[in-house]
């Protein structure tokens, strides 16, 4: 079907016209049918997936700002049904096998997932602090942890050469350094 076509089917349909809806039923089911059918569903998923691409479409009917792009939704709509279908039916897999009824669950309870962010949001913290601490340290410091952290580690030689600083002294001055940087934190309450 022409963009055009179905933008103006579309808008008829919208205002009623049951031949227009027939019309794009007709002239874009074979594409909703085939995304459903693309995912690999049974033939009875396939067509739940079908029915609820059209059902949404119908409640939008009268929504759809562009109307010509009416297939690019239909497909986008009937795909993300088939994910969402696809995601539920792994989550319940009937069986009477006891290793599989015994295996731990893959997905995430709400409540691991809570404490996961919380985590993540402490370890955020904690590293936005370290930094904040590390830029308050001499620049002197800063420039020496700065090179000794790059990737791949340079040697001793690169890092005297490249401070002015003897090769003897980098390891005390390291130590020093990161003595600061850890006492900084220690007062902060800030434990990494």
């Amino acid at each position: 079907m022409d963009r055009a076509d179905v933008g103006v089917l579309v808008q008829l349909a919208a205002d009623g016209d049951a031949a227009a809806w027939k019309s794009l039923v007709d002239g874009l089911g074979p594409l909703v049918w085939s995304v459903a059918r693309s995912h690999g569903l049974s033939d009875a998923d396939a067509h739940e997936v079908y029915q609820i691409a059209w059902f949404r479409f119908a409640q939008h009917l009268g929504r759809i700002r562009e109307p010509e792009k009416t297939g690019s939704w239909l497909a986008s709509t009937a795909r993300h049904e088939c994910l969402k279908l696809l995601r539920a039916s792994k989550r319940w897999t009937p069986t009477d096998d006891p290793q599989l009824l015994d295996r731990p669950s893959e997905d995430r309870t709400p409540e691991e997932s809570v404490l996961d962010s919380e985590e993540a949001a402490a370890q955020t913290e904690r590293v936005r602090r370290l930094w904040q601490e590390f830029e308050e340290l001499g620049e002197r410091c800063r420039q020496l942890l700065r090179i000794l952290i790059s990737s791949p580690p340079p040697s001793y030689q690169e890092v005297s050469a490249a401070l002015g600083i003897a090769v003897g002294s980098i390891g005390p001055m390291r130590q020093r350094c990161l003595r600061r940087l850890r006492a900084r934190l220690e007062a902060r309450g800030t434990t990494t």
